[in-house]
């Protein structure tokens, strides 16, 4: 698939695995990797999406429950922080019905996405949501005292990892959902732009 948008033009080739080989491969912009899975990979992208799942479903239960106000954290915190995005931050802060919007859409956000995993329904759209808000808190907190690699870098990248292999469909309701027919055939077959929803 040629992407020409933005700064040049390159091409994307991704294979997946096959039962056979159980090899994947993908290339960008003429850069070609490839690797071979463990028997027990499933298990780590199963263990990763429930443990991003449960820790967004208790993240989202705990600001619903205790009340969530995200004006100081905009406001200050994000200035203290030395955040490079520190003036948009503070300009949506004093915003009043976006703020209104952030503190609504924040905890029932990370609860959606959060439920969302747990059950492995909906998975690459939950992770790539969830990929945003970490990538929204890895600019807000600036946690950079000990390099740019922090954890709310490493859960972005871990949400990327659980939309690339597909960790909805390992014991979860993606897998029931993509085999699902709608007039005789199954519904990625029918409809095939859901699998970048599903899986």
């Amino acid at each position: 698939m040629a992407d020409c948008s933005g700064i040049g033009c390159f091409t994307v080739t991704t294979t997946t695995s096959t039962d056979a080989t159980n090899t994947f491969e993908s290339s960008i912009a003429g850069v070609t990797v490839r690797g071979r899975a463990h028997s027990l990979s499933a298990w780590f992208v199963l263990a990763l999406r429930l443990m991003m799942g449960l820790a967004f479903t208790h993240s989202g239960v705990e600001k619903l429950l205790t009340g969530f106000d995200a004006t100081g954290y905009l406001r200050f915190e994000t200035v203290s922080n030395g955040s490079p995005a520190a003036d948009a931050f503070v300009a949506m802060a004093a915003n009043g019905p976006f703020v209104a919007f952030v503190n609504v859409a924040v905890p029932w956000g990370e609860l959606a996405i959060g439920l969302a995993l747990v059950f492995g329904v909906l998975t690459r759209l939950a992770a790539f949501w969830g990929a945003v808000t970490m990538l929204l808190f890895y600019l807000g907190n600036w946690d950079v005292a000990h390099g740019f690699v922090n954890a709310d870098l490493a859960y972005l990248l871990v949400f990327l990892a659980v939309a690339a292999f597909g960790a909805g469909r390992i014991v979860g309701l993606d897998a029931l959902v993509e085999r699902a027919e709608i007039g005789g055939r199954p519904l990625v077959e029918r409809y095939p732009r859901v699998t970048y929803l599903l899986g």
